[in-house]
């Protein structure tokens, strides 16, 4: 059988690359500032300046945060040192003809339970601009996943007014020094955007009595980020403002029971968006939901002959191929002949298929003497380069780097922002993970979808998706989210698009100005030109389960997945 691709399979390589980035020692040059000189960056000023109100004339409030935050497992802030002062910066965005006065705010916020005792101080960097039509602007809560990571990812990489620069899928020159630069895909001209670290990430920490591993399984979590949520919304007085969601990776099932979670609080979602999706961990179909993802990265190896004529149309022929040997494909390594029939009904080569079912399937048996990537694998690297030594995928390797070092050495001046006493934590390597929920022993979060349209069924949902992601292949979302066919009289306004690029979509520079335009149609409540919808998704297996009946199994806990 071909090896767990799911987003919860070890994946060492990032542990060891991205295990801290020390902010004491970071640039203090340009942020100034003091903990006595920040005082005024209370939770009051907050509302002040991160609301529709915003004044991008004000001047800057930089912050030195004395505080110790610890990411460790059994460790905990005492109630005494919660705070949730933060540093306030102003900036300006442009593109193309429009221009944005925006404001930047980095600190904490402190979640509560139902009874107001605090449970977590949690890191988070918002980017709000003021109204321009007299309406309050959509609020949008953004969120990686692991889980165990931070927000990093999301916040330096894709639709925040900065970025860091990649060349996706190649390393360049200049690796691992990749600059900051101007975003003009930033979604700042559709809506704030608020980046969250779950505690034991980032540098957010549980309120004694918590300690952050209460808060390391799907349940906790989700009800902590809701609570983060309800607070931020509360301190900002964002209650009118349209509010969404946005996950990559685990951040996608989180999304899945937060807008549950939310709505059953009493809290109305206006949208959500589910990038690069593992929904339903308990999904057994891996070789035949892979193959369509596995078949678009050996085309751009020249794998396939004749080559195909788009992405979207090889990716249609290569879903019916496993829709039709599904049954041969779960079923252990197929012998020579049959992959020979294969490759001329396919058109990828015998070499590979031969790939796809072997053990090494990331070796040099896809790419002579080279390794491709997880999370994009249009990215590889030689056999010999000696930094896969600590970290197996080429597709991590191009990122993590560059991304930590961006964040160590040009983030605390433009977010004036400054931590000598902590370190952040980009991915949490010490964190183990209870996947339990909803009574089976990892998540399942069909169900919990469902029930968010049950209470709303005005919720718009948005499913974007890379061609060359191996780590949660297209049509395995696919497949789960058409699982809401079987729901007699359901008709979300689902909308499901697909393009070129990994995991981290976004780094594609064809494809991040793609997504972007997606966003801006879907928060307009349009239809996005090409988009799946419930009724066109192919229909999903015969053997799943029905979106309203989850099965049950024992709860367990796992060591966490390192995905972004």
């Amino acid at each position: 059988m071909k090896p767990d691709r799911s987003c919860n399979g070890s994946k060492q390589g990032r542990l060891a690359a991205l295990s801290i980035v020390t902010i004491g020692m970071l640039a203090l040059a340009g942020c100034g500032g003091s903990d006595g000189g920040s005082s005024s960056s209370s939770a009051a000023n907050l509302k002040q300046t991160s609301n529709n109100q915003a004044n991008p004339a004000a001047s800057n409030q930089p912050y030195v945060d004395t505080i110790a935050y610890s990411m460790n497992a059994t460790d905990g802030l005492a109630a005494s040192q919660v705070t949730e002062k933060a540093a306030v910066m102003q900036h300006q965005w442009k593109s193309g003809s429009t221009t944005i006065d925006y404001t930047t705010t980095t600190g904490h916020l402190t979640a509560a339970d139902a009874q107001g005792n605090p449970e977590a101080s949690m890191s988070y960097v918002a980017y709000t601009a003021p109204s321009t039509n007299g309406a309050p602007r959509p609020v949008t809560f953004i969120y990686n996943g692991g889980p165990g990571s931070s927000s990093i990812w999301l916040r330096l990489g894709s639709f925040a007014p900065t970025r860091v620069a990649t060349p996706d899928p190649l390393f360049g020159n200049n690796w691992p020094n990749y600059p900051l630069v101007d975003n003009k895909e930033s979604m700042l001209d559709v809506s704030d955007l608020v980046y969250i670290d779950p505690p034991g990430t980032g540098l957010s920490e549980a309120v004694l009595p918590n300690t952050n591993q209460v808060f390391w399984g799907c349940d906790p979590d989700v009800k902590v980020i809701r609570d983060f949520v309800e607070r931020y919304i509360a301190v900002n007085n964002r209650s009118k403002s349209p509010l969404y969601l946005y996950g990559e990776s685990y951040g996608t099932p989180r999304t899945d029971m937060l807008a549950l979670s939310l709505e059953s609080a009493g809290v109305h979602l206006t949208g959500i968006v589910l990038q690069s999706s593992i929904l339903n961990y308990g999904s057994t179909d891996d070789a035949a939901d892979d193959l369509p993802s596995y078949a678009e990265v050996s085309a751009y190896y020249n794998q396939v002959s004749p080559a195909p004529v788009s992405l979207s149309a090889y990716a249609q022929q290569m879903e019916q191929f496993s829709t039709a040997q599904y049954r041969h494909l779960n079923n252990g390594t197929p012998p020579l002949r049959t992959l020979q029939s294969w490759s001329q009904t396919s058109g990828m080569s015998v070499q590979a298929l031969q790939s796809y079912f072997s053990q090494n399937w990331f070796s040099d048996t896809l790419v002579s003497n080279g390794q491709i990537g997880r999370y994009d694998g249009r990215v590889t690297l030689p056999d010999s380069d000696p930094r896969l030594q600590s970290d197996n995928d080429p597709s991590d390797i191009l990122i993590s780097q560059p991304f930590t070092n961006a964040l160590a050495t040009q983030m605390p001046q433009y977010l004036g922002y400054t931590a000598p006493n902590s370190t952040y934590v980009p991915l949490n390597d010490g964190m183990t993970w209870d996947f339990s929920h909803g009574g089976q022993s990892y998540p399942d979060t069909i169900p919990d979808l469902l029930g968010a349209l049950t209470l709303n069924p005005r919720l718009e949902i948005l499913s974007e998706n890379g061609y060359h992601d191996l780590a949660t292949p297209f049509f395995n979302t696919e497949k789960q989210l058409a699982r809401l066919q079987t729901v007699p009289h359901l008709n979300p306004n689902l909308q499901v698009t697909f393009v070129q690029g990994g995991h981290m979509i976004y780094l594609d520079d064809v494809a991040r100005p793609q997504v972007k335009a997606h966003l801006k149609l879907f928060y307009a409540a349009k239809q996005i030109p090409g988009a799946l919808t419930l009724t066109t998704l192919p229909q999903p297996w015969r053997d799943e389960s029905p979106a309203s009946s989850p099965t049950v199994s024992t709860p367990s806990t796992v060591t966490q997945a390192a995905a972004p």
